[in-house]
């Protein structure tokens, strides 16, 4: 992770903690890599303060669970400043350092806010007596500190890396079979209630599938020491991705999207007992056929 970021503001390599980092990707990684950035930091900043405040808004209604949204939506605060920074192209080895640090722990701390949303999804729907009683927000506040703290054995173990990432893609599977089993022997959660529910889990998982695990991967195959620069582009892509954590937070727009698919389901399903019925009913008609022939037949 490191020896990429680096290589966006230095020309040069060195060494720390017994690890070589070089910079030897192309002009052409670099221009794809900072148009990249540009449009994400343009378009995720405005967007991920508005949907604080409007989060923020929703905790002070009593609502708990945007609380660990609005902590995820400040980690991709922070890495959108680091990459502010990468473009300034800084070479002072000290900031670039300090930048690196930081977007390490708060890329950390995003995927541990992405469990919490998920979990308490889970809690929710799987044990809803006993989330009743415990959700207090200081319950809450105490969840969030950890997930702050956790990220930082990432950063003083850089080696531990691709393992603390990986260790949330069970959980994820977990929380939305769980969810999923639950929801289908409820009968008190509304419909509208259960789309968004199992469409936060499912959106969960594709970003973690979709931005992190490639990178993952890509560490345990080749070290961490020799990613290219192209490896880290799809992780760069999660504060965007995140901000649809809040419109799922959202009644509205969301909603008429799900019923919408729900309903072409429905209709599909409709069509095919429709036509399934109709079958029956043409078999029995020409069984009934059948038996008044041979009944006539039988009468001559």
């Amino acid at each position: 992770m490191e020896d990429v970021y680096i290589s966006i503001s230095l020309d040069g390599s060195f060494n720390t903690n017994n690890v070589t980092f070089s910079f030897s990707d192309d002009t052409g990684v670099f221009f794809i890599r900072d148009v990249l950035t540009y449009i994400i930091v343009s378009i995720g900043l405005p967007l991920t303060l508005l949907a604080i405040y409007a989060l923020y808004l929703l905790v002070r209604n009593d609502h708990v669970a945007p609380i660990y949204v609005i902590n995820l939506l400040i980690t991709d605060l922070f890495q959108l400043c680091c990459m502010i920074v990468w473009l300034t192209r800084d070479k002072n080895l000290l900031v670039t350092v300090i930048f690196i640090g930081i977007y390490d722990h708060c890329m950390g701390a995003s995927v541990c806010f992405m469990v919490c949303v998920a979990m308490e999804r889970y809690l929710v729907i799987a044990h809803p007596l006993w989330y009743r009683f415990r959700r207090t927000i200081k319950s809450s506040v105490a969840i969030c500190v950890v997930a702050w703290v956790l990220p930082v054995v990432i950063v003083l173990f850089p080696s531990v890396i691709p393992y603390f990432f990986l260790l949330p893609f069970p959980l994820f599977i977990f929380f939305l079979v769980g969810t999923v089993r639950a929801l289908c022997a409820s009968i008190s959660v509304p419909s509208d209630e259960k789309r968004r529910i199992v469409g936060t889990l499912v959106l969960v998982l594709l970003i973690y599938t979709l931005l992190f695990l490639p990178y993952i991967i890509l560490i345990l195959i080749v070290g961490i020491s020799h990613l290219s620069g192209l490896a880290l582009l799809p992780v760069l892509l999660s504060p965007l991705a995140d901000l649809l954590l809040y419109v799922f937070m959202k009644k509205g727009i969301i909603d008429k999207f799900l019923a919408s698919v729900c309903c072409c389901r429905m209709d599909s399903n409709d069509i095919s007992t429709v036509d399934s019925n109709d079958t029956r009913r043409m078999d029995s008609n020409a069984v009934s056929r059948m038996e008044s022939n041979e009944t006539i037949s039988t009468s001559v």
